[in-house]
C-alpha cells in the first residue's frame, strides 16, 4: 500500500462574492476574516484552536462544500434534525486533484447520534454487525472507523477524539495510518495532542490573528498538556488556591 502523493482536495478558495458580509457571522470570525485560501496536505491536515475560535464552523463549511450532509455521514446521507450550519460553504470553491476519491465521510462528533439514528432508520449497512446505538459512544466511533472507512477516500472529521479514551486515541492513530496507506486524505479538527502527533501532518492553528501553519510543539494543545504533566502540582496550587485571606 502507498500513501497519496497528490491530494484529492488540493485547496479551498474563499470567494468574497455578493452576500459576503465581513461584519456578520461567520464572515467576521478571525479564522475566516483574512482567509483567502486553505491548502491541504495529501495525507493529514489538522485544524486546532480554542473553543469559540471558529475551527468547527470552518470544518463544517469545508465538509458541506465538498457535498457532505452538514450533520455528518457520506455524500449519500440526506437528513436534517435542525438546520444550524452557516452559509460559509457557499463561498468556498474547491480545487481538486486529478485523482478522485472512491469513498468519503464527514464525522461530526456532536451530531453522530443523529447520524446513527438515520442509519438505523433507513437500514444502511456497512457499519459492522452490532447496531451503533447498541454500543458505547466510543465503540460506535470505532465501528465507523474500522468498518465504514474503506480507504481511497476523503474523510473530514470534527473532534473524533470526543468519545475516545487516551488509549483509544492511540488506536485511532494506528487506524488513521492504515487508511493513509490505503490512499486516504484526512482533514481533522481536534483538541487532542495525541492525534496532533501524527507525523508530517500540516497543522493550522486558529486564533485571534487568524489561521496560521504551526509545528506540533508550537500548538497551545501540546504546550499546555506538557506543562501540566511536568508541573502538575504547581498548576493545581494556582488553579485550586483559595484567594480569601483567613
Amino acid at each position: 500500500m502507498t500513501a497519496l502523493e497528490r491530494p484529492y482536495w488540493i485547496e479551498a478558495l474563499f470567494e468574497r462574492r455578493e452576500g459576503w458580509d465581513a461584519g456578520a457571522y461567520p464572515f467576521n470570525l478571525p479564522v475566516v476574516r483574512g482567509l483567502d485560501r486553505l491548502a491541504f496536505h495529501p495525507r493529514v491536515t489538522f485544524l486546532v484552536g480554542e473553543n469559540g475560535s471558529g475551527k468547527s464552523t470552518l470544518i463544517e463549511a469545508l465538509a458541506t462544500a465538498w457535498g457532505f450532509n452538514p450533520e455528518g455521514g457520506s455524500t449519500n446521507v440526506n437528513f436534517s434534525t435542525r438546520s444550524s450550519h452557516s452559509s460559509l460553504s457557499r463561498y468556498i470553491r474547491r480545487i481538486r486533484g486529478a485523482l478522485r476519491p472512491i469513498d468519503g465521510y464527514f464525522l461530526r462528533a456532536e451530531s453522530f447520534f443523529n447520524v446513527a439514528s438515520y442509519i438505523e432508520e433507513v437500514g444502511v449497512s456497512g457499519y459492522g454487525a452490532t447496531p451503533l446505538h447498541e454500543q458505547s459512544h466510543g465503540e460506535a466511533f470505532f465501528a465507523l472507523f474500522d468498518n465504514r472507512f474503506r480507504g481511497d477516500g476523503l474523510y473530514i472529521l470534527d473532534e473524533p477524539e470526543a468519545a475516545l479514551s487516551p488509549q483509544r486515541q492511540l488506536s485511532f492513530l494506528a487506524r488513521l495510518h492504515e487508511l493513509v496507506l490505503a490512499r486516504s486524505q484526512f482533514i481533522i479538527a481536534t483538541h487532542s495532542p495525541i492525534l496532533l502527533g501524527y507525523p508530517d501532518a500540516w497543522i493550522y492553528q486558529a486564533s485571534e490573528r487568524g489561521l496560521e501553519r504551526v509545528e506540533y510543539e508550537d500548538t497551545e494543545h501540546f504546550q499546555v498538556t506538557r506543562n501540566f504533566l511536568n508541573r502538575r502540582q504547581t498548576f493545581l496550587d494556582v488553579l485550586l488556591s483559595d484567594d480569601e485571606e483567613a
